[in-house]
This record gives C-alpha cells, sequence and structure tokens, in this order.
C-alpha cells in the first residue's frame, strides 16, 4: 500500500510541572526535509526524535514544534525586568511626544503593561530533570503512531484513486489498439500515396535512398511501440502501487514516460479516433501526475 507525505498529529502532556503540546505534520517535498521548533534547553530530545521521525518518513517536509511552560501555581509567573525597562521607556517616548502635539492620551495601567509581549515570563527549567525527559521521550512514540496512521490512511485513498486512474488508462490504451485495425485501411491508402509521391521523384534519387525513405514512411506511421509501452509502464505502476515500499519518486518518473508514450500517439495517430484517445491519455495522465505528486 502507498503512504501519503501528508499528515498531522498532535499531543498534549503535563509532568514535573510542565505542561506542554506537541504538533508533528509533514507535506510534500522532493527529499526528506526534517524541522525542529523547541526551546533550546530540550535539545537534548532532538537526537531522539530524528532517529525514530527517520524510521517512518523517507520523504516530505516534516516540521516538529514542541511549546511547554510551567503548570500555573505559586511564583510560576516573573517579571522580565529588560523587557518592562523597554517598555516604560517607549510609553514615556510616546506620552512625551503626544504632550508636545497636544495630544491627550489615558494613562497606562499596569495591566496594560504587563499584556505587552515579554514583560511577564514564565521561567523555564534551563536543566531539564530525568522525570520531565522521560515523560516527554514517552510522548514520541505515540505521537508518532498518531501520525503515521493519517499518513497511511490518505496513501490508502490515494492507492484507490491511482488504481481507478491505472484502470483507464488500460482502458483507454485497448481502445487504441483495438482502432489499429481499422486504422490500416485508411494508413494504407495514405500510405501508398505517400510511396506515390517518392516513385515521382524516384528519377533524382538512388535505390538506397529509395528504401529508406520507404522505411522511415512504415516508421512514422507504426505505432505499435507506443501501446506495448503503455502495457507495459500500466504494469510497472501497478506493481509500485501495491509493493509496499516508498515508491513516489518511480512512479512520477513512471508518468512521465506515460506521457512520452501519449504524445506520441498523438503525433503518429493520423486517425480522429485515435488522436482523441491520445489526448484523453493525456489528461489522465496529468491528473494522474497530481496524485503521485502526494505519494511519499
Amino acid at each position: 500500500m502507498l503512504t501519503s507525505m501528508t499528515g498531522f498529529a498532535a499531543r498534549s502532556g503535563s509532568a514535573d510541572g510542565f505542561t506542554w503540546n506537541w504538533e508533528l505534520r509533514s507535506v510534500n517535498g522532493k527529499g526528506f526535509d526534517l524541522r525542529f521548533r523547541m526551546p533550546d534547553w530540550l535539545a537534548v530530545l532532538e537526537a531522539d526524535l530524528r532517529k525514530h521521525v527517520g524510521t517512518i518518513v523517507t520523504r516530505g517536509s516534516v516540521s516538529l514544534n514542541l511549546r511547554i511552560a510551567r503548570e500555573a501555581g505559586e511564583n510560576s509567573v516573573e517579571i522580565n525586568p529588560d523587557a518592562l525597562n523597554r517598555v516604560l521607556d517607549a510609553i514615556a517616548q510616546i506620552e512625551e511626544r503626544a504632550g508636545a502635539t497636544g495630544v491627550n492620551l489615558t494613562p497606562a495601567s499596569a495591566s496594560d503593561v504587563m499584556s505587552f509581549r515579554g514583560v511577564m515570563d514564565v521561567p523555564q527549567n534551563r536543566d531539564a530533570s530525568v522525570e520531565l525527559l522521560d515523560a516527554l521521550r514517552s510522548d514520541i512514540a505515540p505521537l508518532l503512531s498518531s501520525f503515521n496512521e493519517m499518513r497511511i490512511a490518505e496513501g490508502a485513498s490515494l492507492h484507490g484513486v491511482l488504481s481507478r486512474q491505472l484502470d483507464e488508462v488500460e482502458t483507454l490504451t485497448k481502445d487504441a489498439q483495438a482502432l489499429l485495425a481499422d486504422r490500416a485501411d485508411d494508413m494504407r491508402r495514405n500510405f501508398e500515396a505517400a510511396i506515390a509521391r517518392v516513385m515521382d521523384s524516384r528519377a533524382e534519387m538512388d535505390e538506397a535512398r529509395l528504401a529508406q525513405e520507404i522505411a522511415v514512411l512504415a516508421v512514422k506511421s507504426d505505432v505499435t511501440e507506443e501501446i506495448d509501452r503503455l502495457h507495459a509502464h500500466i504494469a510497472a505502476a501497478r506493481d509500485l502501487v501495491s509493493s509496499g515500499v516508498p515508491s513516489g519518486r518511480k512512479l512520477d518518473f513512471l508518468c512521465q514516460e506515460f506521457n512520452r508514450e501519449a504524445n506520441t500517439l498523438c503525433s503518429k495517430a493520423q486517425n480522429a479516433k485515435l488522436t482523441e484517445i491520445g489526448l484523453a491519455l493525456k489528461v489522465l495522465i496529468d491528473q494522474m501526475r497530481e496524485q503521485v505528486q502526494n505519494v511519499e
């Protein structure tokens, strides 16, 4: 089954006087990019997190955020003197400027000052306790499990969509193959007319050149190889979709090959119905490639 590159999981907990919230999310990416956002004093967790995430994610842009704070209680909030001084200085300058221009301002209250960002600090434990680190580490496995469940569920949806699209590609390819017999009469007439044009200039052309021109005309009208390759690509894509291993890059490459064959089919068609099938294939392959961009 396929796995999606898109996923999300959140988890919260508390221990040793702290509460925290995890957020793990991923989006499409060409490679594997893992970024962390957490307090510096908990950087010791990064190695564990990188190792565990790397065991389940091979491709995608992944961000892991950890927000942590002391539980509300006595002495759980402190004034940041530097931030307070900056705010008071700014208020003084504003009031002085307002007075000079005749603008009346309502005096700032203590609660107004406290509301400015950074004035009131939640003190952090710069040396995390063993109890806190153990509690945070115990959250990693269930967080990743929830995250991976979402990616697998979306992967199952992608599997269904891509399987249906491959069925449609196969149906169109078989329709193209079935048209070859009906197209043969038209092609024969076109081929005979082309040969006649070549024969008209035979006096100016040696036998080797004549044989070469006839061979070129035959190749330009034959779409058997394109149809055979489309069947081969369908089989390869189905194997990848059902392989159970990360296949996004290979499926993306196959979509390019699908598109190449559809383009060649259209250019060689010389038949309205075959051209219509080729264009339908191109539209379907573009839709399929959009889905493949989500596959890990």
